[in-house]
Formats: C-alpha cells, structure tokens, sequence
C-alpha cells in the first residue's frame, strides 16, 4: 500500500490492481454480486482486502466498528453520494492521505468485471471523484448502472412516512433511479434549470424575458421527463405488489401513488400538452415565485403518498414497528422490481435491519432474503441475531479497520 499512499496518479489503478481472483468456494453465490471488496482510505479502513463467497453477508460487530463503512462503500456503485448521502471529504480517512478508493470485483452473467471510484490523495485542486471499469475511465457512476444496481435500507429511513415529503422525494427518486439509470442527470438538470429560473426572478425588471422563456422551456420538458418517471416506477411497482402480496405476511403490503400538480398533469394529458400547459404555469408564476424566491410548482414539491395496505390506512399512522415492517416490504418488492426490468440482480444493503424485529419477524425477513435473486449484506452490533442463517451465510466480525471471517 505505500505504492498507493506515494503516486497520486495511480492511486484508484493501484487499488483495482490488488482485486485478484478469489479461491473457489462451495459456497452457493449468486449470478450477480461482489467476489472482492478493497478499500484504501475509506472511512475508518485504511486499506482492507475482503474476498466474498456468499450470497448472504452478514457483518457484526460493535457500534461505531466500521460496519455502515463497507456498506456505504458498495453504494457508491449507484450514482449519487451513497447511503449517507455524504460529501466526498467525509469518504477519506481522518489520518490519511486525503484520498480513497473503493474497488469491487463483481462476478456477473458476463464474467468478471471490476469497478473502481475513489478520488485522489490531497492536491491544490478541488477534490474530484474518479471512476474506472476494468482500469479504463469512465464517466461517472451512471456507467456502473450496466453492470451493478444497488438498493439499500438503513435506520435513517424509520421515519420516512412521518417525516417531510422532502425525503420521501428523494426515497421515490432512488427508487427510480435503481431502474432508470438517467433519471439522476434528469433530476440534477431540472435543479440547475429552477436554480437558473430563480436568480433571474431575483433580478425583476433586468432579467432578460428571452432568457426565461428558455429556461422554463428546458425546465418544463425535464419537469415533465421527472414525473413520469417517478409515476412509471410507481404503478410498475405497485403492480409488482398487487400481484405478490400475502394477507397474513409479517411485512404488510403498501399502497403508493405519486401526488402532486405536475403528475396530474402527465396522468391526464399527453406529454407535450402537460410540457405546454406547464411552461405556461412557469411563465404565469413569475411574480409570485418572485415574491417566494423560488418556484412554488413542479416536481420538486410533489410526494410519494404511501398507505398500509391492509389496514387502509395511511402510513404515517400506523405504529413504529408497522411502520418499519411497511418500509422493509416496500424495499423488498423494490428489489425485485429492479432484477425483473433490468435484468440485474441488484446488491441489497440493509444496516441494522434485524434490531428492532421480534424472533417471529426476523426469521420471516431471513426467509424472504433468501428468496431474492441479488446478493444480500447485512449488518447488526448483536451477532445472535442472525444464528438462524449463520450456516448459510458469510459471518464478518468487525472490529475498527478490520473484517475477520467468523463462521
């Protein structure tokens, strides 16, 4: 590893050079899913080389021992900051070089292939993440989408149902984003529009007219684009429900639909009529929007509106262990979802997920784990959580900076 800590510009190659092919195994292992896992300063792990051989992982280990870590750094193979929605400061380790690396052997229905992002050890310009397949570069973790498609639940989503609809937004927009790999750069680019559309509102009379039509041209279509999408996987979604769901199963059924001005417009017009009819929104708001100092219409204010199935109910009425029993269900069909439309087995990535089950529950959710195509990580501080699956599972004790095989 001095290699790596004393050239910067091999710094992300170095890191995939020292993924080698894995000893066979008998364990059973799934047709998609991670063979090798190397980190270079990455969070608490200054350098861990984790061959994999399962099609259950389960890490345990303390709080606070680094297990979140090696699950956050599989969902940086998903566009976007990963699970904890970090910056890129916060992925290096404290007494490091200022960079890290995240390298991954997958073994897919195509053969081997490896992928690698991280960013470079500290220089005088502003840090910039890297991507590489196989060691040639890439554009950015869109390209990954072709090869890996990550899903994953942590504590931090509990309180989704109760919470802001700001991040049931962003929950139904990673939803969509694990099937539709370009919806990411649709979502980035209608912010940057709104972004634009704002600051010439703040300019009033001065502001180029031109410049707004335009703005709110390119807005509106993107808007529209959004919408769509996030109605696409929904009813996709639902449907997937509707046709799997058990009455008597411990993880009720959940009813979705996506609500809000723009998606009843594209529910009830064609798609150039809702683009029209919207830029005019656009256009008409100017100086109301003015006024608010952002744009008061448009999918950025929509929200996922999920009930409890069974009950009828909404969500966010339902107790606290209904509520994450609804939550697991609905990542669960998710899941299955994106193995069926992109022909991916996906990583699925749940942290703490058995701590807050009873034994009936918990055992339930293993049985359904193991139903799933993709590869499944799981974490937890108690190991005797998972002693019904521990012979059909790879057990990692985890300690700071350290992943020690525990079967």
């Amino acid at each position: 590893m001095d290699a790596v800590h004393s050239s910067r510009e091999s710094f992300l190659e170095m890191s995939e050079m020292l993924v080698e092919a894995p000893a066979p195994s008998a364990k059973a292992f799934v047709q998609t899913g991670v063979r090798r896992l190397l980190l270079t300063d990455f969070r608490s792990y200054g350098s861990l080389d984790l061959p994999i051989d399962a099609r259950l992982v389960v890490l345990s280990g303390e709080n606070g021992a680094g297990k979140t870590n090696l699950l956050e750094a599989l969902s940086l193979f998903a566009p976007g900051r990963g699970l904890r929605r970090a910056e890129l400061c916060d992925f290096a380790r404290s007494c490091g070089t200022g960079g890290f690396a995240v390298s991954a052997e997958l073994k897919t229905p195509a053969g081997s292939i490896r992928l690698g992002t991280g960013v470079e050890p500290q220089t005088d310009v502003p840090a910039q993440r890297k991507f590489r397949i196989d060691c040639a570069p890439a554009g950015s973790a869109r390209a990954f989408c072709d090869h890996v498609r990550v899903v994953w639940l942590t504590p931090a989503m509990d309180g989704l149902f109760a919470g802001p609809a700001g991040e049931r937004r962003r929950f139904l927009d990673r939803l969509v984003l694990a099937i539709d790999a370009d919806h990411g750069a649709r979502v980035s680019a209608f912010e940057r529009a709104l972004r634009g559309r704002n600051r010439l509102l703040e300019e009033g009379h001065s502001a180029d007219r031109g410049w707004l039509d335009a703005i709110e041209e390119e807005a509106a279509g993107l808007a529209i684009a959004i919408a769509a999408a996030r109605i696409e996987t929904a009813s996709r979604l639902s449907a997937l429900i509707l046709k799997t769901r058990d009455q008597e199963s411990p993880f009720p059924w959940a009813d979705l639909a996506v609500v809000g001005d723009v998606e009843n417009l594209v529910t009830n017009c064609p798609a150039l009529e809702a683009e029209e009819i919207y830029r005019g929104i656009l256009r008409d708001s100017r100086s109301r929007d003015a006024a608010a100092r952002r744009t008061l219409i448009g999918p950025q204010a929509s929200d996922l509106r999920v009930r409890h199935g069974p009950k009828q109910a909404p969500a966010a009425q339902a107790s606290t262990g209904e509520q994450k029993a609804l939550l697991t269900g609905l990542v669960l069909a998710h899941a299955r979802l994106v193995s069926a439309t992109s022909g991916l087995a996906p990583l699925v990535l749940l942290d703490e997920i058995a701590a807050h089950f009873d034994p009936a529950r918990r055992d339930a959710l293993f049985e359904v784990l193991e139903t799933l195509d993709g590869q499944i990580w799981l974490s937890g501080a108690d190991k005797a959580l998972f002693k019904t699956i521990e012979k059909r599972a790879l057990m990692l004790n985890v300690v700071p900076g350290l992943c020690i095989p525990g079967n």
